[in-house]
């Protein structure tokens, strides 16, 4: 894989601390348009569950996100679920998503 930039590192090491944090299947953050950042993992209640990447996307929303960046998921299955695809692209455009390893490796950039 090539070298990232350190602002994709970042939302990289955001994602990998908030699935520490909790101990969730799966950490993602995003990057807006004005470079703020947001975190989330997937949650998993009775009535509630969401992927760790549709929560991200959905707090950046939330909280006035005209566009994003970047968007990064840390995850033990390799990839993004095309749902999840959807939801950055829904508010990113094109914006790349990195996939990475539990332990910060880069495995993909969709």
């Amino acid at each position: 894989m090539s070298e990232i930039i350190a602002e994709d590192a970042k939302i990289i090491t955001l994602a990998r601390a908030a699935r520490a944090r909790t101990g969730a299947l799966e950490g993602a953050a995003v990057r807006d348009t004005m470079g703020r950042t947001y975190s989330a993992t997937t949650v998993d209640l009775p009535s509630l569950k969401l992927s760790a990447l549709r929560l991200a996307v959905a707090v950046a929303a939330a909280s006035g996100a005209e566009g994003l960046e970047a968007a990064a998921l840390v995850t033990t299955t390799g990839t993004a679920a095309e749902i999840d695809v959807a939801a950055v692209h829904d508010l990113g455009g094109q914006a790349p998503i990195l996939v990475a390893a539990p332990d910060g490796t880069l495995r993909a950039t969709l």
